[in-house]
């Protein structure tokens, strides 16, 4: 199967002139219906995927013949899910195996989550291989949570996947099930969670098994030794220092400066084995103290060494622990960057205390601010303080991530801030249109291109912008309904263009209508 990519970079000028005319929210739905009958291959792709379909134009694209055209369909973001879902016992496993990789989208908080009755037919009758991917970002959290006790043994299959988390009557429930998948799921997953099986089937060589293992497994004191005195790898150190199963003398191991003097100093106010302090004084890396610092059994000592690091990266991590006052954090000589990047961020599957999240948004520090600032449910009072934070990061988070942000805190970040996500600030509910024309003149292409989602952009302007050196602000205007009616007549013929103008809703319905006749065979 060819792929999006391919298929439209075959697409001729006509063809993608009909594509545009299938984008174009005045095309009447029978020529609509047209297209999706006779349209080449490219124009049913864009007609299917890019656009939300009217009910009749739907009812063609579950009927229609070609596998693929169905296909695009299955991954269209703009479709219900519940209309998505009419595929889902499509005689074609491509159409399946899309619906079931869910929509083409960059961003995964686009996603919308497909009926629970559909995700539990297609977990229990689609092909395991068809179930990979994004599967899981089309279930809703409601069945997720259900999954565990559902009386579908492949649905509680699923949710044994969510086995740290589970309550002890369910895990009890899950280690006695009557399904032997599941119950010998359930068996594994307690195993893993067993220091002494975990170094029974530790490799002892670097790969991805002892990766996981030393990350995420219950670790035994014979392999936290092992790691401390003989690392198979420059990393293992690291990775326990990240598990949150390392004992408390570790933790205070590994959290030493990496000076000589100090590490022998705190060394002797410890109880620790020979071994360990030969480790301790051997340990330079400022990587495996900043992952330690955040680590919630530090203690005043480990603190107070780490908060005196040299690295500048370990002050900084050991800044936000939980345990300091805001006057002793402030003592603390720590930076933090302006520069990063400031995107969207999963929502946690437990909320936060509301209460902590307050303190957060009240401190000094911009990271703890940071932290508060992507929270869903932050209060009005909090999110007018965040919004108005002198810290970039702090707004450009809230703007990215609360469900709806103040309109002027959209534009203010999308004009200041440059680094990754930046277009999705445009896709949050609330951006504002008007009053952007004035910046039609800026040297920034992307902030020239929002003078295309003003309304009130002079006829001129949009005109001459169809000409900036800029391809995407070309585009942008070529589609804006104020454009003057000859120049959108050339751009009907404009090989870069042409498939923006024909979607530009100023087309009067009599000229769609002859481009469309024009262009399709007779029937």
């Amino acid at each position: 199967m060819r792929t999006p990519d391919e298929i439209w970079a075959a697409a001729d000028l006509p063809t993608r002139r009909l594509a545009g005319l299938a984008l174009n929210p005045s095309t009447p739905i029978d020529l609509l219906l047209r297209l999706l009958a006779d349209a080449p291959l490219a124009v049913r792709m864009v007609l299917c995927g890019d656009r939300v379909l009217p009910d009749a134009v739907v009812d063609a694209v579950v009927e229609h013949p070609d596998a693929y055209t169905r296909s695009f369909f299955a991954r269209n973001p703009h479709a219900d899910p519940r209309t998505r879902a009419r595929l889902l016992t499509d005689p074609d496993w491509i159409v399946r195996g899309h619906l079931a990789e869910g929509p083409r989208v960059t961003r995964p908080d686009d996603v919308a989550p497909l009926p629970d009755d559909a995700v539990v037919y297609m977990i229990t009758t689609y092909e395991n291989e068809l179930l990979g991917g994004s599967f899981y970002r089309q279930i809703s959290a409601g069945l997720q949570r259900a999954m565990p006790t559902h009386p579908v043994a492949k649905v509680r299959l699923w949710g044994t996947g969510q086995w740290s988390s589970l309550p002890a009557r369910t895990r009890a429930a899950l280690l006695a099930d009557p399904d032997d998948e599941v119950r010998e799921r359930a068996e594994r997953n307690a195993r893993e969670e067993d220091p002494a099986w975990v170094e029974s089937v530790l490799p002892p060589h670097s790969c991805h098994g002892r990766t996981d293992a030393l990350l995420h497994r219950a670790l035994s004191r014979a392999v936290v030794d092992g790691v401390l005195t003989a690392p198979a790898g420059p990393d293992d150190r690291w990775m326990i220092a990240r598990n949150p199963s390392l004992p408390p003398d570790v933790v205070a191991l590994l959290s030493c400066d990496a000076d000589p003097e100090v590490r022998r100093e705190v060394a002797s106010r410890r109880d620790l084995g020979s071994a360990e302090r030969r480790a301790l004084v051997e340990d330079p890396d400022p990587a495996v103290r900043r992952t330690i610092a955040r680590h919630p059994d530090l203690g005043p000592d480990e603190r107070a060494a780490l908060a005196a690091d040299a690295d500048a990266r370990v002050r900084l991590s050991v800044s936000v622990h939980p345990a300091w006052s805001e006057r002793e954090r402030s003592a603390i000589d720590y930076q933090v960057s302006q520069h990063g990047d400031f995107g969207f961020h999963p929502c946690f599957a437990t909320p936060r205390d509301a209460e902590a999240v307050r303190r957060d948004a009240l401190s000094g520090h911009p990271l703890l601010r940071r932290a508060a600032a992507k929270e869903r449910t932050l209060p009005s009072d909090l999110v007018a303080l965040l919004a108005a934070d002198d810290d970039l990061g702090v707004r450009v988070l809230l703007a990215q991530n609360h469900p709806n942000p103040p309109a002027g805190l959209l534009l203010r970040c999308f004009l200041e801030y440059a680094g990754d996500e930046r277009e999705r600030l445009l896709t949050r509910p609330g951006f504002p249109s008007e009053g952007l024309a004035v910046h039609a003149d800026d040297a920034d292409p992307a902030v020239r291109r929002l003078a295309a989602r003003d309304p009130e952009t002079a006829a001129h302007t949009v005109e001459r912008l169809t000409r900036d050196p800029d391809p995407a602000v070309r585009a942008a205007f070529a589609r804006h309904p104020n454009l003057p009616g000859p120049r959108l007549t050339q751009l009907l013929d404009d090989e870069e263009l042409v498939h923006h103008a024909a979607a530009n809703p100023a087309l009067a319905v009599s000229a769609i209508r002859a481009l469309v006749t024009s262009s399709l065979p007779l029937r």
